[in-house]
């Protein structure tokens, strides 16, 4: 990767995770906190620790909570993940509890119903603005990679039970009405990742192309997954054809089409949802 390259892609994160903090900060402040709903992940323990040790007269900000229970899942993932990973994801943290601690927005609706809903869909694109940028919001993010770049497997519902978990226990202190409103929210957030963010999901590749060996050549040189080349011809025409068989992960799919379509621009490729996949598949790590 050249330099020109390298800039563009830092920036790129850069700009998301400045997005993502933004968004993440606005959301609390304009739709959680009026109707004191409980965010998810290791935001929403901040949250609750403040709300618990104001019970005893202790203020423990948010904000000091994000940054506290972040450090010690990012020296542990800073090995096993990516270094540029954890630190653009530490940057969205610092960001975020800066701007929320900072930062005064007003509510928007008086209605819970609509807090819940665009409060869990705003919070969702938060967390995927950054998962998109190669960066993330920490906390509960940084072990949901981990486990799936072990596992190759999303595991998103998982941390929804952690978080409804936690919002038992909101529940139990302050009020099970709240922590209602907030297992929805979530549900709505987890959703809304799940919807946008496709890094581990994998598709099949049926291609039909007429130059087998150039199209097979440039797709080796650029990815590692196997291809399968199979020999027939057209049930119509008679012509002397091959069928390409691959299994890739769902987000290189347009740049997969786009490489064979220049190799072959009679090219015909089928793409079919894979639901489960057993054998060797490379996943390309997190940076």
């Amino acid at each position: 990767m050249n330099r020109v390259q390298t800039v563009r892609r830092y920036a790129i994160t850069f700009f998301a995770v400045v997005l993502s903090a933004f968004l993440q900060a606005f959301t609390l402040q304009v739709f959680f906190t009026p109707m004191q709903i409980l965010s998810s992940g290791f935001t929403g323990v901040a949250v609750l620790i403040e709300k618990i040790t104001s019970l005893f007269g202790i203020h423990f900000s948010t904000s000091l909570g994000m940054i506290a229970l972040n450090l010690p899942v990012a020296a542990f993932c800073f090995k096993h993940i990516g270094k540029k990973f954890v630190v653009f994801s530490l940057l969205q943290v610092f960001l975020a509890s800066t701007i929320l601690k900072y930062a005064h927005f007003q509510p928007l609706f008086d209605n819970v119903l609509l807090n819940i809903c665009f409060g869990g869909f705003t919070y969702g694109v938060a967390i995927v603005t950054a998962l998109k940028g190669n960066a993330s919001t920490g906390g509960t993010d940084f072990i949901a990679l981990y486990v799936s770049n072990k596992t190759g497997h999303a595991i998103w519902q998982y941390v929804f039970v952690f978080n409804t978990c936690m919002l038992c226990l909101f529940g139990y202190l302050f009020g099970w009405e709240y922590a209602g409103y907030s297992i929805m929210c979530q549900f709505i957030s987890t959703k809304t990742i799940d919807t946008f963010y496709h890094r581990y999901k994998r598709v099949t590749l049926q291609i039909t192309t007429h130059d087998a060996d150039a199209v097979v050549r440039e797709y080796v040189k650029y990815y590692r997954h196997g291809i399968s080349v199979l020999n027939g011809y057209g049930g119509y025409s008679g012509q002397k054809i091959s069928l390409l068989h691959t299994v890739v992960s769902s987000y290189e799919v347009q740049d997969i089409v786009h490489l064979m379509k220049q190799v072959d621009p009679k090219i015909i490729v089928n793409v079919l949802p894979t639901e489960t996949f057993f054998g060797g598949f490379y996943q390309k790590p997190i940076e």
